[in-house]
C-alpha cells in the first residue's frame, strides 16, 4: 500500500536483502492498480469522521481492525465447538406474521406479496427452533441476526447478533456445563489471539476458571433488600410490589408490569454483584413464559427451570429447560399477552400455531441463547457495542447519509 492507502502492483521475483528480508527484486516499475483520491492519514481523533468513513478508520486504527477479526475468530470457534459437540447449523425465518420468543417490542412491516397483512422482524428464532426439534432434529443451533425495537445505548443496539442452540434431553446442569465449558475454550483462543496476531488488544483479565459462582434470584434479592416478596403468581403482587417501590423511593420503570419491576430490582441490587462470571437462577415464572416451572421448595415461589449468565454485570447467556406442556405454554402465553399490551398499548396474539405445533410431543429439551456482540466486547476489552460492529449501532448506520461529505482534514490525534 502506498501512503494514501492506494494499492500498487510490483512484478518481479522474490529474493532476500542483505539481510535476510524476504523481498522482491523488481522487473518493472511498481503500477497503479486502483487509485485513491486522499492521504491517509496517520491518526484520528475525530469521532464523527470515524463513525462516517468506517472503511478509513479500519485502515488506520490497529485496534479497531483487530476487534473486527477477533469477532470473527469467536464466531468461527463457537461454529466448531457446537459442530463437534454434535449440532447441526440450521436458518430460520426472520420475517414472520409474529416476532415470537422474547418479551420485547418488534420491528413490523409489510410484504408487496401480503399488502394487509402485519410482518414482525424476529425478536429471537426460538420458536422456530423448537419446531425443528419436534420435526426429529435433536441438536440444532442458530447464528445470525434478531431485531428489538427498543432503544440504543453503550450496551444494546436494536440489530443484533445471537447464538441458540437446542438439545432434546439435556436439563438445566448440563446447560450450565456445557456453557462453562464453551467459554473456557473461547476464553485461551482469546488468549492465543491478543499473544500473537491481534496484540493490539488488551488482555482478558476474566477468570473463567469452573465452576462458575451461582446466586438464587429471590433469596439474594430478598436477603439484599430485606423484604420479604409477595406470592408473585397473585394477581396483586405487581400492585404490591410497586409500592414497595414507591416506599424506598426506588425508580419505577416506563412500564410497571410485573416482569419489568423484577428487571429492575435484578439490575439493582444482583447485577452489580456478577462481576465475575455469575449465575442467576430460579428466576420468577413470570420472566421466562417459554421455560418449564416448578415450586421452589425454599422460598414456595413458582420459578423457572432458567439461569441466567452475568460477567462484568451484564448478562452474557440465558438457557433454561423449555417448556414441552401445550396446557401450560398457553397459560404462560396468555400472561406473556398481557405484559405485552400493557408494554405496547395494544393487543397481542397468543402464538396459536406453536400450541398447535406442541400438541405433537416436543421431547423434554435444553435451549440456550448468547448475545456474540456482548461476548466480543467482553473477550476484547471493549466497553462500547458499536465497536464491535462493522459499522456501529443503528444510529450511525442511519446517519451515514444525513449529513454533509467530511474530508480526511478531520483527522486528529488517535483516541
Amino acid at each position: 500500500m502506498s501512503p494514501t492507502s492506494a494499492p500498487l502492483g510490483i512484478k518481479g521475483k522474490p529474493h532476500r536483502t542483505e539481510r535476510g528480508q524476504l523481498s522482491i527484486l523488481a522487473t518493472e516499475l511498481p503500477r497503479l492498480i486502483s487509485p485513491c483520491l486522499h492521504d491517509l492519514p496517520t491518526d484520528l481523533q475525530n469521532n464523527e469522521f470515524r463513525i462516517r468513513n468506517r472503511h478509513v478508520d479500519l485502515q488506520v486504527n490497529r485496534r479497531a481492525a483487530d476487534t473486527l477479526r477477533l469477532r470473527s475468530s469467536i464466531i468461527s470457534e463457537i461454529r466448531s465447538f457446537l459442530s463437534i459437540n454434535g449440532y447441526s447449523e440450521v436458518q430460520t425465518p426472520i420475517l414472520a406474521n409474529t416476532a415470537g420468543g422474547a418479551v420485547a417490542r418488534a420491528f413490523a412491516t409489510t410484504a408487496v406479496e401480503f399488502p394487509d397483512r402485519h410482518i414482525e422482524l424476529r425478536t429471537a428464532p426460538e420458536i422456530w427452533l423448537k419446531r425443528l426439534v419436534l420435526g426429529g432434529f435433536e441438536n440444532i443451533f442458530e447464528l445470525g441476526p434478531c431485531f428489538r425495537n427498543e432503544g440504543i445505548d453503550k450496551t444494546h443496539n436494536p440489530e443484533f447478533t445471537t447464538c441458540e442452540f437446542y438439545a432434546a434431553y439435556k436439563g438445566l446442569p448440563g446447560l450450565i456445563a456445557t456453557t462453562e465449558r464453551l467459554l473456557t475454550t473461547l476464553a485461551t483462543t482469546t488468549d492465543q489471539l491478543i499473544k500473537g496476531p491481534l496484540n493490539s488488544l488488551p488482555p482478558c483479565e476474566i477468570d473463567f476458571a469452573r465452576p462458575f459462582r451461582r446466586l438464587d434470584f429471590i433469596k439474594e434479592l430478598e436477603s439484599a433488600m430485606n423484604y420479604k416478596f409477595p406470592d408473585l403468581a397473585h394477581e396483586n403482587s405487581e400492585a404490591e410490589i410497586t409500592k414497595m417501590f414507591k416506599q424506598r423511593q426506588i425508580r419505577l420503570p416506563k412500564h410497571r408490569t410485573l416482569p419489568r419491576l423484577l428487571d429492575r430490582l435484578s439490575a439493582e441490587y444482583l447485577e452489580p454483584l456478577c462481576q465475575g462470571p455469575t449465575w442467576i437462577v430460579n428466576h420468577p415464572e413470570c420472566l421466562a413464559p417459554l421455560s418449564k416451572s416448578f415450586v421452589d421448595p425454599e422460598t414456595q415461589q413458582r420459578v423457572s427451570a432458567r439461569a441466567e449468565l452475568f460477567v462484568g454485570g451484564k448478562e452474557l447467556v440465558n438457557t433454561y429447560e423449555e417448556e414441552n406442556s401445550p396446557f401450560e405454554q398457553r397459560r404462560k402465553f396468555e400472561q406473556q399477552a398481557k405484559y405485552r399490551n400493557e408494554d405496547s398499548g395494544k393487543g397481542t396474539e397468543v402464538d396459536e400455531s406453536y400450541l398447535e405445533a406442541l400438541e405433537w410431543g416436543l421431547p423434554p429439551t435444553g435451549g440456550w441463547g448468547c448475545g456474540i456482540d456482548r461476548l466480543v466486547m467482553l473477550l476484547s476489552g471493549t466497553d462500547r457495542i458499536s465497536d464491535v460492529l462493522p459499522f456501529g449501532n443503528l444510529r450511525n448506520v442511519v446517519s451515514l447519509g444525513s449529513v454533509r461529505r467530511d474530508t480526511a482534514d478531520s483527522g486528529g490525534a488517535s483516541p
